[in-house]
């Protein structure tokens, strides 16, 4: 297989090689990078170096993935809810709880392996076995709207198309506190948390643009539902950029409330619509999934409260 290029941008630079990967190939996983990083299959300006590595500005990086990668995700009969198909891609409404794709914690039982049941060809669709057709991620507790590609056209093209924000993301998700004003951006920049691997933080220096635009919809007695415009596809974005200006998400338990005084089973936050360009014959496509039971519960419960 021809090796794909990348070039390394300003704003990139400083990034470890493997995390810098991850966020610019989605259908590859950090432990498949780390391994073609191993076996000489990733090189930087033309020579090996390692994952660790701390990618530079205008770095030329060649990533080829042989042809003969062994499939790791194994088709499962599990419940989807398909808003969407054709030739191109498939659009899901993601259940609350599922994970989207194999990680060394979820061997199994991910929409992957729903997604392979439904339709095998998908194994074929990505570089990546482990997440096959993935061009983008929710997290395991967000519930909504995500799009699956089912070639590797249109992989390339609807992952240019996030990375270039040709796509409108919108979420609704409810917030402790007013925000105030009603409406507004949030623009700071995301990286690693470096005292704890499983979070994200807001960084000075050397993090990821990162913005997030908001509108207030509706408020309760101590909480508002909002709709959330991301601008970018950072980690946990949404949570961290709310939770920094003091409106964390309801049920957030990394980055929210320690004592939880609305009754969330999860963090409230869901993919609501999802709007971009068809990969094929270019025609604008426009998706939305009403809230889950979960989410439109605890708002019943908040409005015959107030």
């Amino acid at each position: 297989m021809d090796p794909r290029y990348l070039v390394v941008a300003r704003e990139e630079a400083g990034e470890r090689l493997d995390r810098y990967l991850v966020a610019r190939l989605p259908e590859l996983s950090r432990s498949q990078i780390q391994r073609l990083v191993k076996d000489e299959s990733i090189l930087v300006n033309g020579g090996p170096t390692r994952a660790s590595y701390r990618v530079n500005v205008d770095d030329r990086i060649a990533v080829t993935v042989p042809e003969d990668s062994p499939p790791t995700a194994r088709p499962e009969p599990l419940p989807l809810d398909i808003l969407y198909e054709d030739e191109s891609f498939i659009v899901v409404n993601k259940a609350v709880g599922q994970v989207v794709h194999l990680s060394p914690g979820h061997p199994s039982h991910t929409l992957v392996n729903a997604l392979l049941h439904h339709r095998p060809a998908l194994a074929s669709a990505g570089l990546d076995a482990e997440r096959p057709g993935i061009v983008h991620r929710l997290d395991r507790d967000t519930s909504g709207l995500l799009v699956v590609a089912t070639n590797p056209d249109a992989l390339r093209k609807l992952q240019r198309a996030f990375r270039q924000r040709e796509v409108d993301k919108r979420y609704m998700t409810l917030v402790y506190g007013h925000p105030m004003p009603h409406q507004a951006a949030i623009e700071a920049p995301i990286a690693r948390d470096p005292a704890n691997r499983l979070r994200m933080t807001i960084v000075a220096d050397g993090g990821r643009y990162a913005r997030t635009e908001y509108s207030v919809l509706e408020t309760f007695r101590e909480a508002s539902l909002l709709e959330v415009n991301l601008l970018t596809g950072r980690t946990h974005q949404i949570r961290v950029h709310l939770a920094s200006i003091g409106y964390p998400v309801v049920g957030d338990r990394t980055y929210g409330r320690r004592r939880e005084s609305i009754a969330a089973p999860r963090q409230m936050l869901h993919a609501a619509r999802l709007a971009f360009r068809h990969p094929k014959h270019g025609g604008e496509m426009t998706f939305e999934a009403p809230l889950p039971p979960d989410f439109a519960q605890i708002l019943e419960t908040l409005r015959n409260q107030r």
